[in-house]
């Protein structure tokens, strides 16, 4: 039985493919624990430099897998009490989402949850919840507005109708729309010229900005001055 999560590396930059082909990689409890394991991975190898989430075959995925929600533990995959979202946050490294097709309601949010998307032109997000009466878990409700507008959240939840790779792309959620045979290449260009940034200073960079995005803008601007005198103290450049 092949893993439900492929985990590869190629010099400092980990794939992770969710591999349910058969089933359009959706989301089952056993798929989520290697998915955790694996985002930890990401986390305590300090030769991982950038992580890159993509799916097996035509879908990057369904999102959850609804023959298991009486059965699965879905929110807690290993009962450990650890959060997706926190889990993707806490990775200190940045995550790109390679998203090869259809990212339906839970793939939406791992998708939003990554640092930024590439998409194929096939590649389409739909968030079902409404449609199927159940609550976000993972971020929806809060990451999909501050990605578009408040407006076009309610519009793209509310109604739960596809957006398209060039509407995402129009929107500003998904960064560029690469073929399909060249959507791995490209994406791969982007993790290796992030690899070229100094090692010990980009996961600072990256939390400054994510904690900048949920505060004020006075608020995060006297976080990046704060952190910038920091910086300069503790090089030795202002006493």
């Amino acid at each position: 039985m092949e893993t439900p999560v492929l985990f590869q590396k190629e010099d400092n930059v980990a794939i992770l493919t969710l591999n349910r082909p058969e089933k359009r990689n959706a989301l089952d409890q056993d798929l989520l624990v290697h998915l955790y394991e694996h985002l930890d991975t990401v986390k305590n190898d300090d030769s991982i430099r950038v992580a890159i989430i993509t799916g097996a075959g035509a879908s990057f995925s369904a999102g959850l897998d609804l023959s298991c929600l009486g059965t699965d533990n879905l929110m807690d995959p290993r009962g450990d009490g650890v959060y997706l979202p926190d889990l993707m946050k806490a990775c200190n490294k940045p995550i790109i989402g390679a998203i090869n097709g259809p990212a339906i309601t839970g793939a939406f949010e791992i998708a939003l949850n990554c640092d930024f998307l590439i998409a194929a032109p096939q590649a389409f997000f739909r968030d079902t919840h409404a449609l199927l009466g159940i609550y976000p878990g993972w971020g929806m409700s809060q990451l999909l507005s501050r990605a578009v507008g408040i407006r076009m959240a309610r519009q793209i939840s509310f109604t739960g109708k596809d957006i398209t790779a060039q509407q995402a792309l129009n929107l500003g959620f998904v960064n560029e729309i690469v073929e399909p045979g060249d959507l791995m290449h490209r994406v791969m260009e982007i993790a290796r010229n992030i690899c070229e940034t100094r090692p010990v200073f980009l996961p600072g960079y990256r939390d400054l900005i994510n904690k900048g995005h949920g505060i004020t803008t006075d608020q995060a601007l006297a976080l990046e001055k704060e952190t910038f005198v920091r910086f300069l103290r503790e090089s030795g450049v202002l006493k």
